[in-house]
């Protein structure tokens, strides 16, 4: 047999197989808190590495532009069902890189270029592919933002409506990657309705909750939603389209392909398959129920230590400090942190600096921790560690913090093994 079809990746390439192990080193011995990422299951991981990703296909299940395509249409349409009862709608196109790339598809097929469009300012929480000026959305469309109050920090939806009936958008965006609040469907329906535009909701970072009954679905108010399969949803790098008009399903089929991308990712299908299944269990509700119990605990725990919290606490998965008050930039936070192994972002915050290096945002998130197993009282304690590294930096004292930090990071660790651990 060829050694093309039987060499590992140390044998053929040790540089990156000493990656990969760290990575997997890393994963175990650090406390993840990036509020975009989680932990797959070892079926996901298993349809990811699959031959499966072989087989080049262009088109749909029953309608390919290649022959040999029988087993992915299996996967697919698997995945399409399962998404359709997951969300509770009539269509999904499961076939999406990446949810900026189901954003795009949506553009593609609802807007002309200079249309207008509405959605969250990014340092309110939004995300770059609603209409930053740098991204491409930005550019071929005519970006208009809504903030957040400035005193509560949640979204004012007066405001919102007289922003939408000044600028008439053809779409209203709702949805972001860091605001921590739950969002009110219905009305943000009635007001894209009174200025004639569709309301798109990206529920990237909510899908896992949406799907296990922890926060309010965007259907029957939206006209179409995005999202990703990792996150909440913990599944792989992927997008999903969904929506309940039955006019645009053979229009969306097209904008995705050929409109925004090419062939499917055959395996990453197979994987969001799997993932769609695994949210289907009874005990999927029970892990998002836990997700928000624990970033509750987080959000009160570091409030008690007097780290202020944005919106002053959360309905979702995320946590956002304001570290003004400490005289610290997210990044220096972020740093200090990841010193005593705990990972975590700087980001925006409401009325932030617009230069990265000088936000005083800090983003948490606990999906991929409630995944290992950690629950209310662990998240306590983790506030605890975070609050005291946060002081101890603040006043350029950090080592004598640090040993007794990184000793209880290793204990809860060990106590939540990833894979089985060492």
């Amino acid at each position: 047999m060829s050694a093309h079809f039987i060499s590992s990746v140390a044998d053929v390439d040790p540089i990156v197989d000493r990656a990969l192990n760290g990575e997997s080193n890393r994963q175990q011995d650090q406390i993840e808190l990036i509020a975009s990422e989680n932990i797959v299951s070892r079926a996901v991981l298993d349809a990811l590495g699959h031959a499966m990703t072989n087989k080049t296909l262009e088109g749909y299940p029953g309608n390919r532009f290649h022959g040999g395509g029988q087993f992915v249409d299996i996967v697919e349409q698997l995945a399409i069902d399962r998404a359709k009862k997951l969300f509770g709608c009539e269509y999904a196109n499961v076939q999406p890189h990446s949810g900026s790339q189901a954003n795009l598809a949506v553009f593609f097929l609802l807007l002309q270029p200079g249309d207008p469009i509405l959605s969250l300012d990014l340092a309110a929480g939004g995300h770059l592919s609603h209409g930053l000026t740098a991204n491409l959305s930005g550019r071929w469309f005519t970006p208009h933002h809504y903030s957040v109050d400035p005193t509560s920090e949640v979204i004012d939806y007066n405001a919102v409506e007289a922003k939408a009936l000044e600028v008439k958008p053809k779409i209203l965006i709702a949805g972001g990657s860091a605001y921590p609040r739950t969002l009110d469907f219905e009305r943000l329906s009635e007001i894209a309705k009174k200025v004639g535009a569709w309301l798109h909701v990206d529920m990237a970072h909510i899908a896992g909750l949406v799907a296990g009954g922890a926060h309010p679905s965007p259907f029957p108010h939206a006209d179409i939603v995005t999202c990703t399969t990792t996150k909440t949803l913990r599944g792989p790098r992927g997008g999903l389209i969904l929506t309940n008009n039955e006019d645009w399903f053979k229009r969306l089929q097209s904008a995705v392909f050929p409109g925004v991308q090419g062939s499917i990712h055959t395996q990453v299908v197979a994987a969001k398959a799997i993932c769609l299944g695994e949210a289907l269990q009874p005990t999927f509700a029970d892990y998002a129920a836990q997700i928000v119990a624990n970033a509750r605990s987080l959000a009160s725990t570091l409030q008690n230590r007097n780290i202020r919290i944005v919106s002053g606490g959360t309905d979702t998965h995320l946590v956002l400090l304001d570290l003004s008050n400490k005289g610290l930039t997210g990044k220096r936070a972020e740093i200090a942190l990841n010193k005593v192994n705990i990972t975590s972002n700087k980001n925006a915050i409401p009325n932030d600096s617009p230069r990265p290096k000088d936000w005083v945002g800090l983003r948490l998130g606990v999906s991929a921790a409630t995944t290992r197993g950690l629950v209310e009282t662990d998240f306590a304690e983790l506030a605890n560690i975070i609050a005291d590294v946060i002081e101890a930096e603040a006043i350029g004292d950090l080592d004598t913090v640090i040993v007794a930090a990184q000793r209880r990071v290793a204990r809860m660790c060990s106590d939540y093994p990833i894979y089985g651990g060492d």
